[in-house]
């Protein structure tokens, strides 16, 4: 039974791992804005260029906890 939550949880979190970029992006009433600026840019670009690590760090992490199990 442990062994089952255990793999709920893992799916969960690879889950939410997974939508979250997709979530930050597709709002986008959430960040259209100019305030506040980073070095002169407007938030509505620097906010997306920050997705861009934070997606491949998202799919990493998410990768990282599959199951890879490669025993025949």
């Amino acid at each position: 039974m442990a062994r089952t939550g255990h793999h709920r949880l893992r799916r969960v979190a690879i889950a939410v791992l997974l939508l979250a970029p997709a979530a930050g992006l597709l709002w986008v009433p959430w960040y259209a804005g100019a305030e506040p600026r980073l070095a002169g840019t407007p938030f509505f670009y620097w906010y997306q260029l920050v997705w861009v690590p934070g997606c491949g760090l998202c799919l990493f992490a998410a990768y990282a906890l599959t199951d890879r199990d490669r025993h025949p």
